[in-house]
């Protein structure tokens, strides 16, 4: 169950330390005490005093003004400098005469006083009120104590659920037919919304997505989890080619759109989903309101692919679109999630296309070094934070030595 403010703290009785000279005062003062239920320690100067608060961890102190070794005000001063991880109620015992000494005990650390002689009804009005603060402080600690390890447990947890989660993802290196993958992912926090694959569909045919779920978080996560579990090689084989066998990515992206979108969820994603055909370079492509991506020929020339498209699960009725185009020998296609142009510098600049574009020309000569370089520019431009979004680099290089033997 869990604790509320009026739960009981099973705890001994609290202890407290009385600290005088004078070994009657002393020895009344315990006395009342241990009528109050109390466990009484007893110190003949403030050195003593100061030593059994220290080894008792006692949540009380009664002490004298005028003491050996340490008096009151350096027996609270050093109580309070000791920033012990509880916290030691401190109550003086004066005389009608040193009144104008509280001003000093109050700057020391005390926090109420009593005068001489001590007497029961004051005493147990004082010792109360302490020791409700006190167990008031203990259940706060406790409570502390329990959302710490509960912390801790979530934490553990949504790192054992990200490790899951990069496990699903294909290598950042792989070759699939004639063409190289080189990939980045970068959560912007421990797990990601973020999710993307490539395989062999089909002989002559590679296939290959990226999603990007709305929002961050455990929330974003799970959904993206849940299309990378569904989007196996077979799923899209099904789903993405029409009854002749022709490459029918648009079909795939209606299907998922009929399958997440609710009327009650504002839960939504973006995607992109590729067939290319080996032998010809043709890519077939649904564009479902992710970035465009970026076509790099060997030289550095850069051009997109794609217009935009509508998100997946926003509305019911949306039609997706089929489109077309040609992947040449030698080119590369880089296909990203918006948290690459999006990112902000510590001024509140986003990166930007034309960041970006620039990145993949300086890189153009080797397509396997685009990811990397992507990461290091976004890293120098965020000033080492956190991005802001999730990242996903996703590259497809067309190796031209392949091509050619492919015809």
């Amino acid at each position: 169950m869990p604790l509320t403010m009026t739960d009981p703290i099973l705890v001994p009785p609290l202890k407290v330390v009385v600290a005088d000279d004078d070994a009657l005062q002393r020895a009344h003062g315990s006395a009342l005490l241990r009528k109050l239920g109390y466990d009484p320690y007893e110190a003949e100067d403030g050195v003593a005093a100061l030593d059994l608060v220290r080894q008792l961890g006692a949540r009380i102190l009664l002490c004298d003004l005028n003491m050996p070794g340490l008096d009151g005000h350096e027996l609270a001063r050093s109580v309070r400098e000791d920033k012990a991880d509880h916290y030691v109620h401190i109550i003086m015992v004066t005389s009608q005469s040193q009144s104008a000494e509280r001003e000093r005990a109050l700057e020391a650390g005390v926090d109420d006083f009593m005068a001489k002689p001590l007497d029961r009804a004051s005493l147990t009005a004082r010792i109360r009120s302490a020791d409700r603060l006190l167990r008031h402080e203990m259940l706060l600690a406790e409570r502390n104590r329990v959302l710490a390890e509960a912390k801790e447990q979530i934490e553990a947890d949504l790192r054992a659920a990200a490790t899951a989660q990069r496990r699903m993802l294909p290598e950042p290196e792989a070759r699939v037919g004639d063409c190289s993958f080189h990939s980045a992912f970068m959560p912007s926090n421990i797990l990601s919304g973020d999710m993307f694959a490539y395989y062999q569909v089909a002989p002559g045919y590679i296939g290959f997505y990226t999603i990007d779920v709305a929002g961050h978080g455990v929330h974003a996560s799970l959904l993206s989890v849940a299309l990378g579990h569904l989007l196996t090689a077979e799923y899209f084989r099904r789903r993405a080619f029409d009854d002749t066998g022709a490459p029918d990515p648009a079909a795939l992206v209606a299907t998922l759109n009929e399958r997440f979108f609710r009327q009650d969820s504002t839960e939504y994603f973006t995607m992109f989903c590729g067939i290319l055909e080996q032998q010809s370079g043709r890519l077939h492509y649904c564009q479902a309101g992710a970035p465009s991506p970026v076509a790099i020929g060997p030289t550095g020339v850069t051009r997109q692919i794609g217009d935009g498209g509508f998100p997946v699960a926003l509305l019911d009725m949306v039609t997706f679109e089929n489109r077309c185009d040609q992947l040449d020998s030698g080119e590369t296609l880089v296909v990203y999630s918006d948290g690459a142009t999006e990112a902000e510098s510590l001024t509140g600049e986003a990166f930007g296309e034309a960041r970006f574009q620039a990145v993949l020309e300086e890189a153009a000569p080797r397509p396997d070094t685009i990811p990397g370089k992507m990461v290091e520019a976004l890293t120098r431009w965020r000033n080492g934070r956190t991005l802001q979004d999730d990242l996903t680099i996703l590259v497809c290089e067309r190796t031209q030595q392949n091509d050619q033997v492919s015809r």
